[in-house]
């Protein structure tokens, strides 16, 4: 069976190893002119289903708790599994029970707790929430594997193509998030920053809670740090605004002061795409299997949707199970 893969983002990347595995030859079209610019590139790499359950439905939960699993399967040495720490400030401790009064998968640790898993965070938080099964990666490494693995299954990357243009396949998986026909998307804008400091080292993510602006922040390799991220409903990809960077800056500082003097190496726009539930959706329109709708969770809830998404083609008969499945997902949101 010949597939084309429409979008080389996360949810493109994973489906094609999920058909190409099952036995599809797969190509992969991509308007682009490489891996990168598109809102997977800017993703924080969060493996984390149980802390995304704090404003996210149980699917997402369902369909992310596997996610760490299959990513080191398919890109081995890419995934660290250290948990997620969730502080927040003494004047901000509600915020904080009510963290916890949402999510599930955590145990309440106290501020000697909080300097053996932070040292660098000593002193500055007296209770968190640690999510000891939860993991990260970073995504533009992660992609990168990825592609390096389908290329060596003998998967054909197209680049700076308009897949419209490409024709002779059995069957087509569309991952074109934002570009994708469908006026029930929505896009949410996601801004961030990569800061770099020796001055401060974190073995897993740590998010501080805020009323008003809540915060992440990533480790990545050379001293570097992923802040992020705006939550902001529109499809507009220009530059970060100014407000943003200062509650990022200003959240980043609040975590520790460290961060004041930190290089600002990049900024960036991903916009998301989104349905008006928040939850993905895998669709087939004739010989098309739509993934879309992966919202804030891309890196967490593409391996399950590219599952479904294999399934459907490989199996269907089951075409109408399947799809009455992920319908009763969302249903129970």
């Amino acid at each position: 069976m010949r597939v084309l893969v429409k979008g080389a983002g996360v949810a493109g990347l994973t489906a094609a190893l999920e058909l190409a595995t099952r036995g599809a030859a797969v190509t992969v079209a991509e308007i682009r002119h490489g891996l990168g610019g598109n809102a997977s590139w800017f993703a924080g790499g969060m493996l984390a289903p149980w802390c995304e359950r704090e404003s996210a439905e149980q699917p997402v939960l369902d369909l992310g708790c596997n996610a760490a699993d299959w990513w080191e399967a398919a890109t081995p040495g890419q995934v660290t599994r250290a948990g997620t720490l969730v502080v927040a400030a003494p004047r901000d401790m509600g915020e904080l029970d009510r963290f916890a009064s949402r999510t599930s998968g955590h145990r309440r640790v106290d501020e000697d707790e909080i300097e053996l898993l932070e040292p660098d965070l000593a002193g500055r938080f007296r209770r968190g929430l640690f999510f000891s099964d939860e993991a990260h990666l970073d995504p533009r490494q992660a992609m990168a594997a990825l592609h390096d693995r389908l290329a060596a299954m003998g998967v054909e990357f197209r680049f700076g193509v308009d897949a419209r243009h490409i024709s002779r396949f059995d069957r087509r998986i569309d991952c074109t998030g934002m570009a994708a026909e469908d006026d029930r998307l929505r896009g949410v804008r996601g801004e961030m920053l990569i800061l770099r400091t020796p001055d401060v080292s974190l073995s897993r993510p740590v998010r501080l809670l805020h009323p008003r602006f809540p915060l992440y922040v990533v480790p990545r390799t050379g001293h570097r740090f992923m802040v992020g991220a705006t939550m902001i409903e529109s499809r507009s990809t220009g530059p970060v605004t100014a407000r943003s960077m200062m509650e990022l800056l200003g959240a980043a500082y609040a975590l520790h002061p460290a961060f004041g003097e930190a290089e600002i190496v990049e900024t960036g726009v991903g916009v998301r795409p989104a349905f008006p539930d928040n939850l993905p959706r895998v669709a087939t329109h004739g010989s098309t299997v739509a993934i879309n709708g992966l919202y804030r969770h891309g890196f967490l809830l593409a391996p399950a949707m590219a599952r479904q998404a294999a399934d459907l083609v490989f199996n269907q008969d089951g075409t109408k199970e399947l799809a009455h499945e992920i319908d009763g997902q969302r249903r129970s949101a």
